[in-house]
């Protein structure tokens, strides 16, 4: 009973602060698009109606002097990506759905294999993406296509075919929240420091981090698809070739948030 109610507090939890990071992502995405059309918002502000009133956005790359209020978002980042490890845990580590029929590893060995994987992607997205393949959009689309694809097929080779599937999203997942935490708000915090010491900010950290906003667009749509293909193992995970059902959800949430970042 304990550790039911422990899944679902944690499944409650992980959903809405995913919301929540997702919405915002998206909606700051939304409003830099709208900014880059003149003739739609002229005078370089957006406008908008909701909640029984209108809501009037300016963008602005830095500030003369810092704001008495400055609103971050970055919490909800954190509490889904450590919402998403305790489920992790919970699931699987603890709740005996890890190995696969005939895995080679005892559960110990493969627990150690699940966490090294789990923290191993960030650093090799953040070098070697980033720092390699950043230039050339189509080749990092490719190299990270045979990344994800190769992940899944050696996890299916350990872990059962639905825990190599939450893996692959585990690892996603935790690619976007360093994304968040290592990346953005450093850079973020750096202008602060700067505008609030009377110093010009360096504009170059403003655009590294919508760089890394933008990865984040595109990660957490296929995220959401590999994750929620949990619930329709019939027509995802329990095929019989998982990884190439894994790839193509890949492609296809590429595909869905390269339209609806052009919206």
């Amino acid at each position: 009973m304990l550790s039911e109610w422990a899944n679902l507090l944690l499944r409650w939890i992980h959903v809405f602060s995913a919301i929540l990071w997702i919405g915002q992502t998206w909606l700051f995405m939304w409003l830099d698009h709208r900014f880059h059309d003149p003739e739609e918002n002229p005078g370089g502000k957006v406008y908008m109606v909701h909640s029984g009133g209108f809501y009037v956005v300016e963008k602005k790359p830095a500030l003369e002097a810092m704001p008495k209020t400055l609103h971050w978002f970055k919490w909800e980042a954190a509490v889904t990506w450590m919402s998403g490890l305790l489920l992790l845990i919970v699931v699987y580590y603890h709740g005996g759905l890890l190995l696969g029929a005939e895995a080679p590893l005892s559960e110990g060995r493969a627990i150690a294999l699940g966490v090294a994987v789990f923290f191993c992607g960030w650093p090799l997205y953040d070098q070697v993406f980033c720092r390699l393949l950043s230039r050339s959009p189509a080749l990092g689309a490719v190299a990270s296509l045979a990344a994800l694809v190769g992940l899944a097929y050696g996890l299916g080779l350990v872990f059962s075919p639905r825990a190599a599937y939450i893996h692959v999203g585990a690892v996603m997942g935790t690619i976007m929240a360093n994304n968040v935490w290592a990346r953005i708000i450093p850079g973020q915090q750096s202008m602060v420091e700067a505008i609030a010491a009377g110093r010009p900010p360096d504009l170059a950290l403003g655009q590294q981090a919508k760089e890394r906003s933008i990865h984040n667009t595109f990660i957490v749509v296929p995220l959401l698809l590999i994750m929620l293909s949990n619930h329709f193992p019939t027509a995802t995970y329990g095929q019989r070739h998982p990884w190439a059902v894994l790839g193509g959800l890949v492609v296809l949430g590429w595909a869905a948030a390269a339209i609806v970042r052009r919206r």
